[in-house]
């Protein structure tokens, strides 16, 4: 598998995706949906924040650490994403889709 300049593969490594979903579901039971972004409404500087929701859309309450993990983990997996914008990490199918695209209908 070909590597770019960073070292990271240039594949999608989907089996670390699919572990990431399964360890944020033991961690936070219930969840379908993680909503990642670096706008903490708490925090005046860009920092990781999460929003877990149920199948139902229901906000699921979450602690500062795990809020905090949570988002890290998730960045590490994407490190290229378009970080400036939210997005959406769906539980169920392992998949990151920025969470504005979601909104209109537009998928990536």
């Amino acid at each position: 598998m070909l590597a770019m300049p960073s070292g990271t593969l240039a594949c999608p490594d989907v089996a670390r995706q699919r572990r990431l979903a399964t360890q944020l579901a033991d961690m936070i039971p219930g969840a379908a949906t993680i909503r990642v972004s670096l706008n903490d409404p708490k925090q005046p500087w860009p920092h990781p924040h999460a929003i877990a929701k149920n199948e139902a859309g229901q906000t699921i309450e979450l602690g500062r650490t795990t809020t905090r993990i949570a988002s890290r983990w998730i960045l590490r997996v994407w490190p290229d994403a378009d970080w400036n914008r939210p997005h959406t990490f769906d539980l169920a199918a392992a998949t990151l889709t920025r969470s504005d695209l979601i909104a209109t209908g537009w998928s990536r």
